[in-house]
This record gives C-alpha cells, sequence and structure tokens, in this order.
C-alpha cells in the first residue's frame, strides 16, 4: 500500500529556523507551539529560500498543506519541497 497525499490544516502556533543544525530544518509547528505542536511542517535548507522565510511570514496564519504524513519520534510531520504544498487560508 503506497502513501497518499494528505491535507493538513492548522494554524502556525510556533516556527523555527534550526540554521545550526543539520539540514538547516525550518520547523511550523500548528495549533500548540513545540514541543506540544499537534502536527509539524518540515522544510529542509535545500528548499528553504522557495518559502520566502516561513518562519516569520506564516507565524500565526492559518495554513493548509498537502504530502505524505510521517512519524518523526511519534508525532505526525510533513516534509514541504515546493510553495504548491502549502496555502495561506
Amino acid at each position: 500500500m503506497s502513501a497518499k497525499k494528505q491535507p493538513v490544516c492548522g494554524v502556525v502556533a510556533s516556527a523555527r529556523y534550526a540554521e545550526r543544525s543539520k539540514g538547516r530544518p525550518t520547523f511550523l509547528n500548528l495549533d500548540k507551539p513545540y514541543p506540544n505542536a499537534i502536527f509539524t511542517a518540515l522544510i529542509w535548507g535545500e528548499d528553504r529560500s522557495k518559502f520566502d522565510q516561513p518562519e516569520i511570514r506564516l507565524l500565526e496564519k492559518r495554513i493548509c498543506t498537502t504530502g505524505i504524513i510521517t512519524q518523526y519520534k511519534g508525532a505526525p510531520e510533513m516534509v514541504l519541497r515546493q510553495p504548491s504544498q502549502l496555502r495561506v487560508e
């Protein structure tokens, strides 16, 4: 059974660009701030320039993401590679 793309919507309650971490990830935590986020959208450093400072631009905005939901340390997350995977409501 292949993974299917799912939409996930929520308010970006906290966001962080971890520029010193491996892969330079940007985390968009939905509905509750880290570490209690219900869902995290993740943008790797190599794709970050496509999203125009998402940790600033999207904070406290309601967004919808579309992609494959995976688990990281028991919490659901989605990797965003293209701006077409993200919509601001």
